[in-house]
């Protein structure tokens, strides 16, 4: 159990939800709540990785974490998204282990993507 510090006058704080505490109770909820950050995300000319994007937009977490590779997967046979390279997580979590970038496509850019 975390303690709780009161505050001067005696009273204690309610508890603050983070982005990494929220986790959503299922795959098409949390689908709903994150495509269209990652759409619009797709329509710039930036390089980025999914964490970054979720710390960044304060996404929940998916129900299961593999769902973060399904979303990806998505998002790239959809036409939105394309592999960039790679970078180090900026996660402790997973240690700075190799992730890929992304970038938008043309046609994300252009609002075409299927």
């Amino acid at each position: 159990m975390t303690p709780i510090q009161p505050a001067l006058d005696g009273t204690i704080p309610t508890p603050k939800t983070t982005a990494a505490a929220r986790r959503a109770e299922d795959y098409d909820t949390w689908l709903a709540e994150v495509w269209p950050v990652y759409a619009a995300i797709a329509a710039t000319d930036r390089t980025w990785t999914f964490a970054e994007i979720a710390d960044e937009h304060r996404l929940p977490e998916p129900p299961d974490s593999h769902m973060w590779g399904r979303l990806a997967t998505r998002l790239k046979e959809d036409g939105y998204t394309r592999t960039a390279g790679w970078t180090t997580s900026p996660r402790p979590s997973v240690h700075h282990s190799g992730v890929r970038t992304w970038r938008g496509t043309a046609a994300a850019r252009r609002e075409q993507a299927a």
